[in-house]
C-alpha cells in the first residue's frame, strides 16, 4: 500500500512503516514518541475507559493532565512566579486583536518592529484599537534581517516583536532593553532555546510548530498586566477572565493540552532547553552548510546574522528548477519544502521534533540535485 505519508512494506513476514520527513511550517512535525504514546491511550486514557477527547474539562482525570502541562511549561521555560500560564484559542492571530484590545487606546501607542508578514498582521490590528508606531523594519531589503533597533520611546503602551519569522527565515539572536513592556509573538520558536522570560510582560504563541497540534495558544502574561485591561471588552476577551478561571472559563481544546502535555514531557526526557538548543544549532548549521558550500546554486534569503535555526529558506535560479526540487524531493519522502505562497522558494521548517538526520538526509539530496543539475 503506497501513501502520501507513509508507505508500508514487508520484511520478512512484519509490516513496517516508513514515515515521510515532515519539513512543514505548520501545522509541523511532532515526535514519534510523542504520536505513539498517544495512540497507545488513544481509546482508554488512565483506565478511565474513555479517550482523552472525551473526558469531561471538568473531571479530575482531565485536571491532571492541565496541571502538567502548565507545571511542564513553567519548568522548561524557568517561568517567574509573578507570570500568568494562560492556553487559549483562536492562534496568535487572535493575540494580534486581543492584546491591543485590551492593553491599547486612544491615547497610548503602540511600537512596532517589523520583520516580516506576521509583524504586518499584528499592526494592522493594534491600528484600530489605538496609536501605532513602527521603530523599526527591515520591509525595505524583503525582510532578509533583523533590523538595529532605535531609541525607545518612553512613553509607549508596549512594544511588538516577532520573535522568528517563519516566511522570510529570519530570528532575533539577541532581544532588545526596553524601557517600555515588551510584546512577544514566539509562534515559531517557542522552546527551541533558553530565554530569559522577565525580559517580556508577554510572550504568546500558537502551538502547532514547537509545541503540539494546532487548536491552543499558549499565552505568558505578567500578573500585573491583568488589572489594566480596557473596560470595554467582553468578558471572554479579557485575560483576566482566563487566568481567574484557570483557562477553563470555556470548554477548553482539551485533546491539543493533552498533546501539548506529551510533547513537553519529551522535550523533558531530551534534557530540557539546553539539549534542544544544542541540537537545533547543529540542525541548522547542517542545513546552511549546504547552501553556503553550493557556489551559488542555493541561495539563502536571510542574511548570516539574523537566519534562523528554525526556517531555512532559500531559492533556486529559476521556478522551473524550484519545482523539479520540491517534486524529486516528494519522491525521496521529504514533505513541505515548498516556500511560502507570498515568497515562493524554498523552506525547510527543522522545528523541535525534527532529527539532525532529517537535516542530513536534505543536505546529502541538496548536494545530489546540485551535481545533476
Amino acid at each position: 500500500m503506497i501513501g502520501w505519508f507513509y508507505i508500508f512494506i514487508h520484511e520478512q513476514g512484519a509490516i513496517v512503516m516508513i514515515r515521510t520527513t515532515n519539513f512543514n511550517a505548520g501545522p509541523a512535525a511532532l515526535p514519534l514518541e510523542v504520536l505513539q504514546k498517544a495512540k497507545d491511550e488513544f481509546l482508554d486514557f488512565n483506565g478511565a475507559g474513555m479517550s482523552v477527547m472525551e473526558l469531561s474539562h471538568r473531571s479530575k482525570e482531565y485536571d491532571a493532565v492541565h496541571q502538567k502541562a502548565k507545571a511542564l511549561l513553567k519548568e522548561l521555560m524557568d517561568i517567574p512566579d509573578d507570570y500568568e500560564v494562560m492556553f487559549l484559542q483562536g492562534g496568535a492571530s487572535l493575540q494580534f486583536s486581543m492584546i491591543p484590545m485590551n492593553f491599547l487606546s486612544k491615547d497610548k501607542t503602540a511600537h512596532f518592529i517589523m520583520t516580516g508578514a506576521w509583524s504586518e498582521k499584528a499592526l494592522a490590528e493594534a491600528k484600530l484599537f489605538g496609536n501605532t508606531s513602527i521603530i523599526a523594519s527591515s520591509k525595505e531589503d524583503t525582510y532578509s534581517y533583523i533590523p538595529e533597533v532605535p531609541e525607545i520611546p518612553l512613553d509607549g503602551a508596549y512594544l511588538h516583536l516577532t520573535s522568528n519569522n517563519t516566511i522570510f527565515g529570519t530570528q532575533w539572536q539577541k532581544f532588545p532593553d526596553a524601557p517600555i513592556p515588551v510584546v512577544a509573538d514566539m509562534s515559531s520558536d517557542i522552546l527551541s532555546r533558553k530565554i530569559d522570560v522577565s525580559q517580556f510582560d508577554i510572550i504568546y504563541a500558537g502551538a502547532q510548530k514547537n509545541l503540539g497540534p494546532s487548536g491552543v495558544t499558549v499565552v505568558i502574561m505578567k500578573k500585573d498586566w491583568l488589572g489594566k485591561e480596557n473596560e470595554q471588552v467582553a468578558k471572554i476577551l479579557k485575560y483576566s477572565t482566563h487566568a481567574k478561571a484557570d483557562s477553563l472559563y470555556n470548554t477548553p481544546p482539551t485533546f491539543a493540552i493533552y498533546m501539548l502535555s506529551l510533547v513537553l514531557e519529551w522535550l523533558k526526557e531530551k534534557g530540557g532547553l539546553d539539549a534542544i538548543e544544542k541540537r537545533n544549532r547543529e540542525k541548522a548549521g547542517i542545513l546552511y552548510n549546504a547552501i553556503d558550500e553550493s557556489g551559488g546554486f542555493y541561495r539563502g534569503h536571510a542574511r548570516e546574522d539574523s537566519r534562523s535555526n528554525m526556517n531555512v529558506t532559500f531559492t533556486l535560479k529559476n521556478d522551473e528548477l524550484t519545482a523539479s526540487f520540491i517534486a524529486k524531493a516528494k519522491e525521496e519522502k521529504m514533505s513541505g519544502l515548498g516556500g511560502h505562497r507570498s515568497v515562493g522558494g524554498c523552506r525547510a521548517s527543522i522545528y523541535n521534533a525534527v532529527s539532525v538526520e532529517d537535516c542530513e538526509k536534505l543536505a546529502a539530496f541538496m548536494k545530489k540535485f546540485r551535481e545533476e543539475n
